[in-house]
């Protein structure tokens, strides 16, 4: 009876060795592959639109939280150090602007408005810090805060490459939406006019995001990614106002009803000069989009490779 009690003593003392000793260095090698989605919300930084002063248009002070939308993603993740993870992403968003919710007067009496479904697929390089926390692996006791030491915490900044594909819409006097780009609104392709722009545009995602994770398998966390884009058409409004008269004899009435909607309480805001040159319509900067997402996600374990025994012989 009393080498029993010896020998479960020790057994016991070898457990808690072991459960100590759980986090090795080398154990996320094991868990490399991570598949998540996100959900969330998205906002739009361009021409229209933004906040009830000039000059903040493109930063994030200038963002108009009555239009924000919705956003969803799917992602796939690979660890490729402690520190650096490879990751690819699909994002679907909604984004929109109006004129008519800033006082902001010149924005205001422009009267423009936009909204479009953004598609957009990315890779990203990855960079942070993961804890390494462990508890006790054979622990009796399930309390809260043994729990909590199994959970590690992950913060990474991220910048990538990747394309969207966009098709901005516009809405009449009578409610209805219609598509913007067959239209033409700033002459594209007439005389003096820019060339037609392409609904495929390239984009680089820069963020960060904070995740913990729950027994190894299970994450959870928020994410902020921030697009800079090549293109100044997402909302269908880049440069000057092309000549009405032109617009409608090309392209037809409602052509040129969306190209200047104007409330017209700025005159010679909008319509050309006597030499034909047309008033500002948007500036000549990208437009840009962020998104702000819950993430969820699953991490796969490495398989085991089978040995094969070798014989001696």
């Amino acid at each position: 009876m009393r080498r029993l009690s010896i020998l479960l003593i020790l057994s016991m003392f070898a457990i808690c060795i072991r459960a100590q000793n759980f986090s090795r260095p080398g154990d996320w090698k094991k868990w490399r592959k991570e598949l998540y989605i996100s959900a969330g919300t998205s906002n739009f930084l361009g021409d229209l639109g933004g906040r009830d002063r000039i000059g903040t248009d493109y930063s994030p002070v200038d963002l108009d939280f009555p239009v924000t939308k919705s956003a969803f993603g799917l992602g796939y993740r690979y660890k490729l150090q402690r520190w650096l993870n490879v990751s690819s992403k699909f994002n679907f968003a909604f984004i929109r602007g109006d004129d008519k919710l800033t006082s902001e007067p010149y924005r205001n009496n422009r009267n423009l408005n936009f909204k479009s479904k953004i598609f957009e697929l990315s890779g990203r390089i990855e960079i942070g810090y993961q804890s390494n926390k462990s508890g006790n692996r054979y622990g009796i006791k399930k309390t809260l805060s043994r729990r909590m030491k199994n959970n590690n915490q992950n913060l990474f900044f991220f910048a990538g490459i990747g394309g969207f594909y966009f098709n901005p819409k516009g809405q009449t006097t009578n409610g209805a939406w219609v598509k913007l780009y067959p239209l033409h609104t700033e002459g594209q392709g007439l005389e003096g006019g820019p060339k037609q722009y392409k609904r495929v545009a390239v984009c680089m995602p820069l963020g960060v995001y904070y995740k913990v994770i729950i027994n190894k398998k299970w994450s959870f966390g928020a994410e902020f990614a921030y697009r800079k884009t090549w293109t100044d058409y997402i909302d269908d409004v880049a440069t000057t106002y092309y000549d009405h008269n032109k617009l409608l004899a090309a392209y037809g009435t409602l052509s040129a009803q969306m190209a200047d909607p104007s409330l017209g309480a700025i005159p010679g805001a909008t319509m050309p000069d006597a030499d034909g040159v047309g008033a500002q319509r948007g500036d000549d900067e990208y437009d840009s989009y962020v998104t702000l997402e819950v993430t969820f996600g699953y991490i796969f374990k490495q398989k085991r490779r089978r040995s094969r025994l070798r014989s001696k012989f």
